[in-house]
């Protein structure tokens, strides 16, 4: 069975397996239209689900290493070393980096390696946001009115709105010392006539 080789989606082939293999490129490259014996069919059966397994297990191993890279990162600063080498390991394989990739990496640019790392995932980060504003499709056209609805032709035209002048007071803003009387002082309180005695 053909299995996973590397993180770039690389498989590596028995011998029997690539026997398989060759004796199918040169039936397809043979001009006759020979069908294949029984057996020989037999064999690429077998050889399409082993393929079609090792591209499974791929993508396990894959969704395997970015679970792994985000638990390392939200691990940081203490698995520091482990976080650069699996996020070096995803660049390899084709990942594209995430806003969280590089504030890690920002944080963490007093290590050497990490500085060096941050530049290529900005440069990674930079060639995708390009590739997918490139294959963006095509803004919308605009919608047509549908039948039996009013064209904008046929609306008559809105009167433009005139500037509203802002109101006046009726009588003048009162002064502070108007809202606000003057505070008065106290007035002792009436003697009493009366002496003790």
């Amino acid at each position: 069975m053909p299995t996973p080789y590397g993180s770039r989606g690389g498989m590596a082939f028995s011998a029997a397996e690539l026997h398989v293999l060759r004796r199918l490129l040169a039936h397809a490259l043979q001009s006759s239209s020979a069908p294949l014996a029984a057996e020989e069919v037999q064999d690429c059966l077998r050889l399409a689900q082993s393929v079609d397994e090792a591209v499974q297990e791929a993508s396990r191993l894959r969704a395997f290493l970015l679970a792994d890279l985000v638990r390392y990162r939200g691990a940081l600063p203490g698995s520091l070393s482990g976080y650069l080498e699996l996020l070096q390991d995803a660049l390899a394989a084709g990942y594209e980096p995430e806003p969280d990739d590089l504030a890690a990496l920002r944080a963490l640019r007093a290590n050497p390696v990490a500085a060096a790392l941050l530049e290529r995932v900005r440069t990674v980060a930079e060639r995708s946001v390009r590739r997918r504003l490139s294959t963006a499709p095509a803004p919308r056209t605009r919608l047509l009115a549908l039948a039996g609805g009013k064209d904008k032709d046929d609306q008559p035209a809105r009167p433009a709105p005139q500037p509203k002048e802002p109101p006046r007071p009726e009588r003048p803003i009162p002064t502070p010392g108007e809202v606000f009387p003057p505070r008065r002082k106290p007035t002792p309180p009436p003697e009493a006539g009366l002496a003790a005695g």
